[in-house]
């Protein structure tokens, strides 16, 4: 039988909704539906093996990463990348603690990739309580630092691709300090996703040595990227580069101080806020940045939209609304930065 998403399966439509009401506590049904068919037809399409394995425990580890989280979802979360061979007597180690430390007396949990180095520094600095930790299995490397050994919110991931998902998704801003291979793909995946807007807006701060690991960076890629025009000067507004730990928590801190969160409805990007702007500040913002406006369009006060409904905690924000011009992710960063200015 070919399977289809819509309710157009007669008896195995049915049959779902039946095991639904027998397993009971199932939320949003309908997503729930569309999963049951989409592995019912990756069985009917796929004969092998492996795929079908890598599939399902996708599906599994994505789950429990839902569930660990899921509690904490009203708190801030910054996510810490760096390499695992940093000692403890190293400079950066310490920087990382007293940097993940501040952050914990704001109020912030700390997520890093549960390993030893940087990533035992951001858990060490802000405690078990304050941390999770997103570990991955590698035949040579690594089992979980001892801050995280026993916690509840240690997850362990077979897949680098899911675990990179729970990095991003589950963060509010996100910190790079100095490391590797591994450290530099971590970081280029947020440049990607924040510059293309498949992840939300939020604070990168590359987090420097004395050595200047990231001026080297930022060096090149303004006369190899930039020159060459790989990226536009915008693309610069994506990232924050400091020495200091104390500016690199007030980089984060300020990103929220009136910017709350973003969501697309019907063509529209509505930016929701923690205080209403008024009708000179939304002026200014329309002067000062109208290469973000589609077809000239105005920045307007509205209330939520209906199709908000599935985030009723969201409803009573203030918010602005206009026609975004989805070429420019990095101008959408430094705008978010002068409204909170505001």
């Amino acid at each position: 039988m070919q399977l289809r998403f819509n309710r157009t399966n007669s008896e195995i439509d049915k049959m779902i909704d039946d095991l639904m009401e027998k397993a009971g506590g199932v939320h949003h049904p309908e997503q729930t539906r569309e999963m049951i068919i989409a592995a019912l037809k990756a069985g009917q399409d796929t004969s092998y093996l492996a795929d079908l394995k890598l599939l399902s425990n996708t599906m599994k580890e994505m789950r429990y990463t839902t569930t660990v989280f899921a509690p904490y979802r009203q708190k801030k979360k910054v996510t810490i990348f760096g390499s695992a061979r940093t000692l403890p007597e190293e400079e950066m180690y310490k920087k990382c603690i007293s940097f993940s430390r501040l952050l914990a007396d704001k109020g912030y949990m700390i997520i890093t990739g549960g390993g030893g180095g940087i990533m035992q520094a951001g858990n060490e600095g802000a405690g078990s309580e304050c941390s999770f930790a997103a570990n991955i299995k590698l035949p040579f490397e690594q089992s979980a630092n001892p801050i995280m050994l026993k916690n509840p919110r240690l997850i362990t991931y077979k897949y680098f691709f899911n675990r990179k998902v729970a990095f991003v998704k589950e963060s509010d801003a996100i910190a790079v300090f100095p490391g590797g291979f591994g450290t530099l793909d971590e970081a280029m995946e947020v440049f990607t996703l924040v510059q293309t807007g498949k992840t939300s807006p939020k604070p990168l701060v590359l987090v420097d040595d004395e050595e200047g690991y990231w001026e080297h960076f930022f060096r090149f890629i303004k006369e190899r990227l930039l020159v060459k025009g790989f990226i536009s000067a915008e693309d610069f507004s994506i990232f924050t580069i400091t020495k200091s730990y104390e500016e690199a928590v007030q980089v984060i801190d300020e990103f929220y101080t009136n910017y709350h969160s973003i969501r697309f409805v019907n063509g529209e990007l509505i930016i929701r806020l923690t205080k209403v702007l008024t009708p000179e500040q939304i002026e200014m913002l329309e002067n000062e940045f109208p290469e973000l406006r589609l077809d000239e369009s105005r920045i307007e006060l509205i209330s939520a939209r209906p199709e908000e409904a599935d985030e009723p905690d969201l409803l009573e924000l203030p918010r602005i609304a206009f026609r975004f011009h989805h070429q420019h992710y990095g101008l959408l960063i430094a705008f978010i930065r002068r409204l909170n200015t505001f």
